[in-house]
């Protein structure tokens, strides 16, 4: 597990007044790997994790991001999302995704950082022993 991805990269502050949000009790899946995706996902308050059966990949805290793979290359999900705590996300289209690209550049930057990150951590984990 690599823990946070902070790095600055919080996005929440583009999205500090949304109003549509998904609602997650603990435990409770946002989605699992496998099924198709068409969104990303903001999370606004609560903590997730990103898992694989028994391996947990990280956990993603208000800011961080979630399922941004299904909005690039709409391929289906490589892991599945449950929610630690009480949380709340804001579901992130395609449509909207590519108007936060054109109207707010950095945005498009920060979640490139995050899926740079992610790979890294990936390429590590499979380097490592065990």
């Amino acid at each position: 597990m690599i823990g946070n991805l902070e790095m600055s990269e919080n996005l929440l502050g583009l999205f500090e007044h949304e109003m549509e949000v998904v609602t997650l009790a603990p435990g409770e899946a946002l989605f699992e790997k496998g099924e198709p995706g068409r969104l990303m996902y903001v999370v606004k308050t609560g903590d997730l994790q990103i898992l694989d059966g028994n391996s947990v990949y990280e956990n993603v805290s208000a800011g961080g991001i979630v399922g941004e793979m299904a909005v690039v290359d709409g391929s289906p999900r490589s892991a599945t999302v449950r929610a630690i705590n009480p949380s709340t996300v804001i579901p992130i289209d395609e449509r909207r995704f590519l108007f936060m690209v054109q109207q707010t550049p950095f945005f498009a930057l920060r979640v490139m950082r995050v899926m740079t990150a992610r790979l890294r951590a990936m390429n590590e984990r499979a380097k490592a022993p065990g």
